[in-house]
């Protein structure tokens, strides 16, 4: 089964960790994102939550980005329009990865238990080494 916008649409609750080898620390982020109609056949994805760094104090985070739902799968845009990246919302899958100035950002979905879903970050590079795992549910 393949995922559709109608799929999407909606409150998601967010469970995020974030384990950073290079500053060697792990990291969460508790919140939810809200995914609307962009006006143009899409979905805003607009996240919004508490980031905590390590042991430090938790502070507001929020990111936005523009879903495009197309025959190949999603293709994932920057809140600017730029390319971010494109998945096939159905069972294990891996993502296109994301070259970043020398870092590099590989990302695998996970829908075999929707409508619970995950993705898994694994970036490396010079200035980044970590691994962000993020559990999404309805909210």
């Amino acid at each position: 089964m393949t995922l559709g916008q109608e799929d999407f649409a909606g409150t998601w609750q967010i469970a995020r960790q974030i384990d950073d080898r290079h500053a060697c620390q792990r990291s969460t982020f508790a919140g939810h994102a809200v995914l609307t109609p962009d006006g143009a056949g899409g979905l805003r994805y607009h996240e919004t939550g508490v980031l905590r760094l390590g042991d430090g104090p938790g502070f507001r985070a929020e990111r936005v980005y523009l879903w495009t739902f197309g025959a190949d799968g999603i293709a994932v845009q920057f809140s600017d329009g730029s390319d971010f990246h494109a998945f096939t919302p159905q069972g294990m899958a891996a993502g296109t990865d994301h070259p970043c100035g020398a870092d590099y950002y590989r990302v695998t979905y996970d829908f075999t238990r929707w409508p619970a879903w995950q993705s898994v970050w694994i970036v490396t590079g010079p200035a980044k080494n970590y691994t962000m795992t993020s559990a999404y549910r309805r909210g």
